[in-house]
């Protein structure tokens, strides 16, 4: 698989660390409820989903990297610092 990161161009996925899913971290003063659905309610969707990937071993950015699941196809790459979070694009 293959990833462009917007500051260093295509590079191979071995560059890169996979977090997690992209999702909104509850707001301050967040309930009880909001916290923990957060971090223990995650679901696994097959399909087109919202990454966290960090790239260790080139620039040191943390990206949003859209793909499907599936078929690893990647849909969109950004810096995370510029993507609004909450799952698929």
């Amino acid at each position: 698989m293959r990833i462009t990161c917007p500051l260093c161009g295509e590079r191979d996925r071995r560059e890169f660390n996979v977090k997690g899913a992209a999702l909104d971290r509850p707001g301050e003063g967040a309930d009880q409820d909001a916290w923990h659905s957060y971090v223990n309610l995650r679901q696994n969707p097959a399909g087109v989903l919202a990454e966290l990937w960090y790239h260790e071993m080139g620039c040191g950015s943390w990206l949003t990297v859209t793909r499907n699941t599936v078929t690893h196809e990647v849909l969109k790459v950004e810096l995370a610092s510029e993507t609004t979070l909450g799952g698929a694009a």
